[in-house]
């Protein structure tokens, strides 16, 4: 594999070679898990081959022993063979193709599998600043590169090996002359090839970011269109469609050129090659020095070794596709998670949802200024604490530290006396529930969409958690129910009802402590009035952190706190907190 991976990565700098070494690495561990499959395929291809290398040489002995000598019996006799070779070749190329296709798609959806695994580890602020379009290129169609060189193309390149042995081994046999004529023309293509490679590069990585910021346009604009009408931009975003549509169509007839001028010489060499070879051999087989049928074989040989030679030279431009698809992914798994799961994750079945910060300070990496700065606070289990500041003062940041997103640059946070770091990220994730004015809803049924906290949530419980969320006019209003499917971001419902199937998730999660950031702000205040008497009343148990600008949000609330300057400062006022 070592040896490989450098033969693949000659020619680039030390320090993009190391990464790709990576890289390599990486990939070809989902591909050595199959390797039995892959022998499969392999030794189905080497019959395949043989097949294919046998039937110009019976075309031989049809023209020669029995065309040109009349013999029926041998004209027959080889034409017969030829058909039932042909045949199997076809049977065996529908196997081949079904099996590789297994194979090579197993592999494609295990690489995008393991790469979305790593995204799900990554912290808010990494999707934050990449722009989705971007991701999402990386995850569909650099995947698909890799996956298209580390099965189709290494897999294409040993049958061609394979192949261009047999036949020229066969060439050998029928003339070295001309095989020597042949073998001349190979370090020419090469040399161009190794010459057009680096330009190759440079336009394939140019092409995959433009598709990105097509799929970021889409991504940005398709759910936005009710603002984009309302305010008669059509015409504005249409132009911007037509400017990066632009941007990319010259950017992939730039690489379709270069792709073309790397393969044309290769191509003229192999013609010329072909023709010389021909007027060479028809002159001995008019001065009686060769038969027919071995200057016809010689010649289909000649062409059968032009395409797994084209192909394997050609593995030079694939490796530069690939290898810039290779790095973008990379890119994506070299990025680290801000927060590890502890190596043995402390057990705690019956929390009570006491939260206490011991000292606490977080600063972000590009910004001077800490967010916290040596806070200790308690939040008793089971009380209603009011939450408020400035915007942009952290509130939001500290509802992440809570919830593991990040960790404190300084001090601990505490669930019940012990540390989030010795807890697993999923129950402290699903023991502290957030419900935030920005309900996350799911392509599904209403049904779908509550129980996705709780996928193993039977139909009751969804059903019950509904009617104490207060979903039941919603519900009857819904043409099938529970079952009617919300179609894209649920964007039929209202501000409340979006709330309220928040809230009715949260009961199925059934967290020591709800927060509510800014939950109810898209709403009135009779309905925010009547969705915060639901949630004292369905969770009073928990421990509530409700993060509002709004004082009657947090009137009748035990511990009022106000985040100011990096302090968590307490406050005996709810008007004072909420100002």
């Amino acid at each position: 594999m070592k040896t490989f991976i450098q033969t693949l990565t000659r020619g680039v700098d030390s320090e993009k070679r190391a990464e790709l070494a990576a890289n390599f690495t990486w990939l070809y561990g989902f591909v050595a898990v199959r390797r039995a499959a892959l022998a499969g395929l392999l030794a189905l291809a080497l019959l395949a081959s043989s097949i294919t290398l046998l039937q110009p040489w019976l075309m031989l002995h049809l023209i020669d022993d029995g065309l040109l000598a009349k013999n029926h019996a041998a004209l027959f006799g080889f034409a017969a063979a030829m058909i039932a070779l042909g045949t199997a070749g076809a049977l065996l190329a529908g196997m081949n193709r079904y099996l590789h296709t297994r194979v090579s798609g197993s592999i494609l959806f295990a690489l995008r599998a393991d790469v979305y695994q790593h995204l799900q580890r990554l912290s808010p602020n990494f999707f934050a600043r990449r722009q989705s379009g971007d991701l999402l290129s990386r995850l569909d169609g650099d995947i698909a590169e890799i996956q298209r060189f580390a099965v189709d193309s290494l897999f294409s390149a040993i049958t061609s090996l394979i192949g261009l042995i047999g036949t020229l081994a066969l060439m050998l046999a029928l003339s070295w002359q001309l095989s020597l004529l042949a073998a001349l023309m190979l370090p020419l293509e090469i040399l161009w090839l190794r010459w057009m490679r680096r330009k190759v590069e440079i336009r394939t990585h140019d092409v995959r970011e433009r598709v990105a910021d097509l799929s970021s346009f889409f991504i940005e604009t398709l759910p936005a269109m009710k603002f984009i009408q309302s305010v008669g931009q059509e015409v504005r975003e249409r132009a911007r469609l037509e400017h990066l549509n632009r941007h990319y169509l010259e950017g992939l007839l730039r690489l379709q050129l270069t792709e073309f001028a790397t393969h044309a010489l290769p191509g003229l060499l192999t013609s010329v090659t072909r023709a010389t070879a021909f007027l060479i051999g028809g002159y001995w087989v008019i001065n009686g020095q060769w038969q027919l049928g071995a200057l016809i074989a010689f010649s289909t040989y000649l062409g059968m070794a032009a395409g797994p030679a084209n192909s394997l030279l050609g593995l030079y431009v694939a490796i530069q596709r690939m290898s810039v698809s290779l790095l973008r992914v990379g890119e994506l798994r070299q990025s680290a998670p801000a927060v590890s799961p502890p190596d043995v994750a402390l057990d705690l079945p019956d929390l009570r949802g006491e939260i206490c910060l011991e000292k606490v300070s977080f600063i972000w990496p590009e910004r001077p200024k800490p967010v916290l700065e040596n806070v200790s606070v308690v939040l008793p289990a089971g009380c209603k604490i009011a939450l408020t500041g400035a915007s942009g003062a952290g509130k939001s940041t500290l509802i992440d530290l809570l919830q593991r997103h990040f960790d404190p640059t300084a001090g601990c946070i505490r669930l019940d006396g012990v540390d989030l770091k010795h807890l697993s990220l999923a129950q402290v994730r699903t023991s502290i529930a957030v419900v935030s004015q920005d309900t996350v809803l799911f392509r599904g049924t209403l049904a779908d969409n509550i129980r996705y906290v709780a996928p193993q949530a039977d139909p009751a419980r969804v059903r019950r958690a509904a009617r104490l969320a207060e979903l039941d006019e919603l519900i009857d209003s819904l043409p099938q129910g529970l079952e009617t499917p919300l179609g894209e971001r649920g964007q039929q419902l209202s501000g409340g009802q979006r709330q309220r199937l928040s809230i009715a998730r949260a009961l199925l999660q059934s967290p020591a402590v709800l927060v509510l950031d800014e939950a109810t702000s898209a709403v009135d205040e009779a309905t925010e009035a009547r969705i915060i008497a639901a949630v004292d009343q369905l969770f009073a148990h928990c421990t509530r952190i409700l993060i509002s600008h709004r004082a009657a949000t947090l009137r009748r609330c035990d511990l009022y706190l106000q985040l100011e300057n990096g302090q968590l400062c307490r406050s005996p006022s709810p008007l004072r907190v909420a100002a």
